[in-house]
Formats: structure tokens, C-alpha cells, sequence
């Protein structure tokens, strides 16, 4: 009993936390987080937050990213899960699928891929138990026709 309500309050403080990647820095690997997370360098990962995620015009990810709300100036290359609201600044380029539930596209943003709007998403889960995948988008597949022989 006192160990969830523990757990939920170490969360919660947990969520109050940001956390910068400055400008110059390059991350090998996963980034999971609570809080809100800035990024103005390099990340070789995907990215997972329960608040928001923001990358600078300098960021270049190449990885997933999965948050709540995100706010992209920079480069992604992989699919952007949003739950509720994502904001692709002027000098944002995405090449990738992006699934959100709100999206605000300003002028100069260059976007390719497919996107998903109005999904609604689980919660993010975070830590060991917590693995989730972003949800996966499907291709439309041609119809093809095979042909038996009959001897």
C-alpha cells in the first residue's frame, strides 16, 4: 500500500523534471523520461516522454518519438506518436509517419509520411515493465490474384 502510493508520488515529481540535451551533445541509445525533455543535439534513439518533448533547430533524431505533446523545429527520421497536441515549427523536417490526436503544421515545415489524426492513444508507459511500441501504421496492400494448375 504505501509502496504504490510512494511509487505514484516519485512519478509525479518525476513529471515536474526537465531535462536538456544541449546543443553539440550526441546520445547513443533510448531516452525515456517523466518530465519534459529539450533537445538541441544529436539522438541516435527513440525518445519516450509522459509530458512534452521539444526539439530545437539545431536537434536531428533519428529514432521513434512517443510523448504527450511535442513541439519539432529540428530533424526526425521516424514515426512521431503524439497523444494529445504536435506543433511542427517553420524549420521542422520529418521523415516519417506521425499519429496524433492535434496537429498545427506552420509554413516552411517539410513533412514526409503518412499521418493518423484523432487516434486515440493508451497511456505512455515508462520504465522496464512499461515497454510500449509506437502504434504501427499499414500500408494499403494491392490485391493479387494466384493462379492453380491442376495436373
Amino acid at each position: 500500500m504505501f509502496k504504490n502510493k510512494q511509487e505514484n508520488m516519485a512519478a509525479q515529481d518525476a513529471s515536474n523534471s526537465s531535462n536538456i540535451i544541449g546543443k553539440g551533445t550526441v546520445v547513443e541509445g533510448n531516452i525515456e523520461t517523466f518530465g519534459n525533455i529539450r533537445i538541441e543535439g544529436k539522438v541516435n534513439g527513440s525518445i519516450k516522454s509522459k509530458s512534452k518533448i521539444a526539439l530545437g533547430q539545431s536537434s536531428f533524431v533519428e529514432g521513434n518519438i512517443v510523448a504527450q505533446n511535442a513541439e519539432i523545429s529540428g530533424e526526425v527520421k521516424g514515426v512521431v506518436e503524439v497523444s494529445d497536441q504536435l506543433i511542427l515549427r517553420p524549420s521542422a523536417i520529418i521523415d516519417g509517419d506521425i499519429i496524433t490526436n492535434k496537429l498545427i503544421v506552420e509554413s516552411g515545415a517539410t513533412f514526409n509520411g503518412g499521418c493518423k489524426m484523432g487516434v486515440a492513444q493508451k497511456d505512455i508507459k515508462i520504465g522496464p515493465n512499461g515497454q510500449t511500441k509506437p502504434l504501427e501504421t499499414k500500408k494499403p496492400t494491392t490485391p493479387t490474384t494466384s493462379e492453380s494448375k491442376a495436373n
